[in-house]
């Protein structure tokens, strides 16, 4: 059994693509022909290049002595939070800028969450000058504002999302209607693995750099190319799925993925998919999906804005469902306590996201040999306001 994606695109049961008629061209022009360009010679050495002298990989794993020191493990972090922009989010906008330009597209729309994918959106239209336009929730235009305005420097026209939560799930339903009424000359880059096929493989594939990466730097500190465990936090789950992406069928490796509790599961006002999800139907793609009895998706909550999606993207939702991987869901509390911790013990300033990841430690225990690989997703800078109000310095 492989956890990878078919040739029809799904995961198990979820994926494929629920697409509106308008968007078939759009989305078959580039199922028909993703792995045949990522293939080509030409474009593996520019996105090469660019992540080696433009992005600044590979990123460190850094052993976390302090932190393995008191949880009593062999703690790495996978130091995504070093990439330009300050997140992972830009291996795979680099991906996707180089694939619209092979695709003949001039102008770029993206959706945002936290901001960084909006960021690296705005940065990479700026590398290699196309037109940019990042919808983004109203809730979150006022949450993220450093990231906001990193955007507008880079020359994005960030345009609100007023309907609805506000948020991320609003911002990619706007994106959406934009991609319809522009199909011929616009290349929408999604931000993780979501969306209707070949998104979630083509964005997964994108990210799998952070895998590849870690074997070969864990040959070096472990003298072994594998983890025992890898955690990543979990929304859409793009930066989880890169750092999964080579040990999917390692039954050797555990997988844990650690989602938003928010306010507490039974509060309704979390984002914890994986225990409060139903097959769906969200953004062309069939997926676990927080929603009511009758269908209507429910508003997703968490304190951080790259995690409260109502959905998962396929590749998690199948491994949840086959029991691949070990889902976790932490509230806002553990996760900020969490944020807090690593910065007092290891220097590190960790994104609100990776904090959720890193907050398993309270209640998880390891064995003192284990190799536990974090990876830590992006730097904590975009998300200081919100430390500052929680944490009242």
């Amino acid at each position: 059994m492989t956890y990878n994606v078919n040739e029809k695109g799904y995961y198990g049961e979820f994926g494929g693509a629920y697409i509106p008629e308008m968007l078939y061209p759009n989305v078959e022009a580039l199922r028909t022909r993703y792995i045949t360009i990522m293939q080509e010679a030409s474009f593996q050495k520019e996105f090469s290049e660019l992540l080696r002298d433009y992005v600044g990989r590979p990123t460190p794993l850094y052993f976390a002595k302090r932190l393995s020191d008191k949880y009593n493990a062999k703690i790495y972090l996978k130091r995504e939070d070093l990439c330009h922009t300050g997140a992972h989010k830009v291996n795979n906008t680099i991906g996707q800028i180089l694939m619209a330009k092979k695709l003949g597209k001039s102008r770029i729309i993206a959706e945002t969450g936290a901001g960084q994918h909006g960021v690296a959106t705005a940065t990479v239209c700026a590398l290699m000058g196309l037109e940019c336009i990042v919808y983004m929730g109203e809730i979150d235009i006022e949450r993220q504002a450093p990231n906001v305005a990193r955007m507008k420097m880079l020359g994005a026209n960030v345009v609100p999302a007023t309907s609805g939560s506000k948020t991320l799930k609003d911002a990619t339903n706007e994106a959406i209607r934009d991609w319809i009424n522009n199909p011929t000359n616009t290349h929408y880059i999604i931000g993780s693995v979501v969306g209707p096929h070949p998104y979630p493989d083509m964005v997964a594939r994108f990210q799998s750099v952070i895998s590849q990466e870690i074997s070969t730097q864990l040959l070096e500190k472990e003298q072994r190319n594998a983890p025992d465990y890898v955690v990543a936090c979990v929304g859409g789950g793009s930066n989880a799925a890169g750092a999964y992406y080579h040990y999917l069928d390692n039954p050797d490796v555990k997988i844990i993925a650690v989602e938003a509790a928010g306010k507490g599961i039974a509060t309704g006002k979390s984002a914890a998919t994986s225990a409060l999800g139903k097959t769906g139907i969200i953004h062309g793609s069939k997926t676990l999906l927080m929603q009511t009895p009758d269908g209507q998706i429910t508003e997703p909550y968490s304190i951080s804005a790259g995690l409260d999606y109502p959905g998962v993207g396929p590749m998690h939702a199948h491994l949840f469902t086959s029991g691949r991987g070990e889902f976790i869901s932490v509230t806002d509390h553990d996760a900020m306590q969490a944020g807090l911790l690593l910065s007092k013990l290891e220097g590190i300033i960790p994104a609100i996201e990776t904090s959720h990841a890193l907050a398993i430690f309270e209640t998880k225990k390891f064995k003192k040999d284990d190799v536990v690989v974090v990876n830590l997703s992006g730097r904590g800078d975009k998300d200081l306001n919100t430390y500052i109000n929680y944490f009242n310095f």
